[in-house]
């Protein structure tokens, strides 16, 4: 009886990790330059005033392919080695929120649930009938709605933001792991080198093998 009711309790206890889980949303991640280049301007447009991504910077933007007249119109007379810093202070910060907004350089590798976790918070504000503005996936959350998904009712408009928190969610995924891709090409030629590596080394048993014999 003891044992049954200690197995009962554990069930209890990973219910709400379930239901957090069953919340999220599918983000459907695209990496592709187009995809990244909307992301990166809606992000600039949407989260750069509070938030920073220290391990991005403007060279890493150029050297993705993104449009140099956009980049320079992002960094002003910041030098294109200069990462992604909010266009808020600190101080200014804690003031308005009382906390510093978290760098979002690696938030998709942060959070559990990593990409889809961003996606459904991004898209998770909502309007209580007292008109406060709450979040269904981290509900003790200080940041404004940044996307205004809350006070949106018209459908169209909806799935245009749905789909700028795509594109925001898919920028973020790239920049946690900049270097994915070219890491992928050289796995590529790392796999072609061993498996002709391979059968030159078989053809060269086969003839000291036959020698032998």
């Amino acid at each position: 009886m003891r044992k049954f009711i200690v197995l009962l309790m554990l069930c209890f206890s990973v219910l709400p990790v379930w239901a957090a889980e069953a919340m999220l949303e599918n983000a459907q991640v695209d990496t592709s330059l187009p995809t990244i280049e909307r992301g990166v301007e809606d992000l600039m447009n949407n989260c750069h005033t509070c938030h920073t991504l220290k391990y991005i910077h403007f060279r890493d933007l150029a050297k993705l392919g993104i449009d140099r007249k956009k980049i320079d119109e992002w960094r002003g007379d910041q030098t294109m080695d200069a990462s992604l810093t909010s266009m808020m202070s600190d101080e200014s910060s804690m003031q308005s929120f009382g906390l510093v907004p978290p760098d979002l350089s690696l938030m998709t590798k942060a959070r559990e649930g990593g990409a889809d976790y961003v996606y459904s918070y991004l898209l998770g504000y909502y309007s209580t009938p007292d008109g406060e503005i709450k979040n269904h996936i981290f509900p003790v959350t200080k940041m404004p709605d940044p996307l205004g998904i809350s006070t949106t009712t018209d459908h169209a408009q909806r799935e245009e933001i749905k789909k700028t928190a795509h594109d925001i969610v898919s920028f973020l995924s790239w920049a946690s792991d900049p270097h994915e891709q070219e890491r992928h090409r050289m796995g590529y030629y790392v796999i072609g080198y061993l498996v002709i590596l391979t059968l030159l080394l078989y053809f060269v048993k086969n003839q000291i093998w036959g020698r032998l014999d």
